[in-house]
Order: C-alpha cells, then sequence, then structure tokens
C-alpha cells in the first residue's frame, strides 16, 4: 500500500522572528527574497536554518512594497512582473548555491499571488521568470487556478496549494484580508480542515460549500501570530494520521 505523503510549507524570512521554531515541523520553506520582506542577510540566515533542518528551499517573490508587506495589488506590465520575479529568483539562487543549496520551488506572495491566481496573463508572466531562472524549478501557487494552467503552458511541474489558516470563498479563491474569518487562528479549526483537504480533496468555504481541492503542499503563513502552534498542531496531526510529511521535491513510485 502506498504511503499518503503531503507537503507542509511556510513563509519564512519575512521578519517575523518565529523562523527558528517553526523550521522543524515543516518539510519546505518559501524565502523572502528582499522586496515585500527581508534582505539578503535574513535571506542567508534563513537558508542555512532550512539547510540544518533538511528542509527544501524556494524563492517567495512579491512585490516591491514593504510599505504594505507586499499585499496591495499593483497593476505591471506583462515584462515588468516577469522581470520583477526572475530578479527575485536570482538573487535568492545565487545566495543559496554559495552555501551549498539550491533551490526547488518558486511561491509567489502576497497580491502578486492573488492576482495570478485568476490573471492568466500574470500567471504566465511568473511562469516565464521561472523557467528562464531554472525550468526544473516548481511553480506553486493556488490549487485550482490560473497558475496551473500557465504552468501547464510553460511545461513546469505545478504544485497545487492549499492553506491551513485561510477561509476559502465559494469559487475557491482566498478571502479578502479586510473581511472577518479571513485567517484563521485557531489549531484545532485548522488541523480539521487540513485533514479534510488532504484525505478527502474537499474544503469548506466561507458560505459552506465544499469545494473540491487538489492537496498537493499545505501552506501555514509564518506572519499568522499562531504560526507555531498551528505548525506543531498540523505536522502532529499528519503523522498520527499516517500522512508522510515530505518535501514537494520528493518523487515517488
Amino acid at each position: 500500500m502506498k504511503i499518503l505523503h503531503v507537503d507542509l510549507n511556510c513563509d519564512l524570512g519575512e521578519g517575523i522572528g518565529n523562523d527558528a521554531a517553526v523550521m522543524p515541523f515543516i518539510s519546505s520553506a518559501n524565502i523572502a527574497c528582499g522586496y515585500h520582506a527581508g534582505n539578503e542577510m535574513t535571506m542567508r540566515e534563513t537558508v542555512l536554518l532550512a539547510k540544518k533542518c533538511g528542509v527544501s528551499i524556494g524563492a517567495h517573490p512579491g512585490y516591491d512594497d514593504k510599505t504594505n508587506f507586499g499585499r496591495t495589488p499593483m497593476d505591471l506590465t506583462a515584462s515588468e512582473a516577469e522581470e520583477l520575479v526572475f530578479k527575485q529568483i536570482k538573487k535568492l539562487q545565487k545566495i543559496a548555491e554559495s552555501e551549498g543549496c539550491k533551490l526547488t520551488h518558486v511561491k509567489p506572495h502576497g497580491a502578486l499571488y492573488n492576482q495570478a491566481a485568476i490573471d492568466i496573463n500574470l500567471a504566465s508572466a511568473i511562469a516565464r521568470a521561472i523557467y528562464k531562472a531554472d525550468p526544473k524549478l516548481l511553480y506553486v501557487g493556488l490549487a485550482n487556478s490560473q497558475m496551473g494552467e500557465a504552468a501547464k503552458a510553460f511545461q513546469l511541474q505545478f504544485v497545487s496549494e492549499v492553506f491551513a489558516d485561510r477561509a476559502y470563498t465559494d469559487e475557491g479563491q482566498l478571502v479578502s484580508r479586510q473581511l472577518d474569518g479571513a485567517v484563521i487562528h485557531d489549531p484545532v479549526s485548522c488541523t480539521s480542515r487540513v485533514l479534510q483537504m488532504v484525505t478527502l480533496g474537499t474544503v469548506e468555504s466561507i458560505g459552506g460549500k465544499r469545494i473540491a481541492i487538489q492537496a498537493d503542499s499545505i501552506c501555514i503563513h509564518g506572519d499568522n501570530p499562531e504560526a507555531i502552534a498551528l505548525a506543531k498542531a498540523i505536522h502532529d496531526a499528519l503523522v498520527a494520521n499516517d500522512l508522510k510529511i515530505e518535501p514537494i521535491t520528493t518523487t515517488h513510485d
């Protein structure tokens, strides 16, 4: 019988201060590349921490907007978006390689992620940047989104991501952070949702609709105040249910 496996990822290197406490419970780290958060020093520190813990390293590019933590939508041309993402990937790639590590994946951040989920042109610009940086890099994006279509068009391997600590709309998008209930903080609720997504392939929307969803990788936001508790609770629940936590780069027969 094949062991059911899943990746557990977290957005780190964003200056929250909990990276070392979260890292032991996850299998993949999405590292901020200095635009929406972080700098070369924090990037190197997070790379080394991931290396020490045996965690896969991915780039987490966002809009050049530290004031709003990259969570304010922008209107960039396709070429501008491509260059924005490409520069950030290469920046982290260079640091990782200098420490004897290799990038495995790219996951957009914040507003860039949410806009690309519904905008095929933006999703494709990100795909072009990933392909140009290294066509072997995995494209991590929202399940059932335009990012999956863009990855397919560029023959990139797509990783269907679900969120432990975010609410979903009836259409399968993430609920705006401006609305009540968009971010979930309770470890019990998050753990229950994760087990449903991984074992049943569904998630309950904020409106009570059951949505089909593919959970290749589960995300916990590093800036969630309960990130450490969530990481531990979800890790322990997955293990208790015989679900193997492995990096998204791991292949299976």
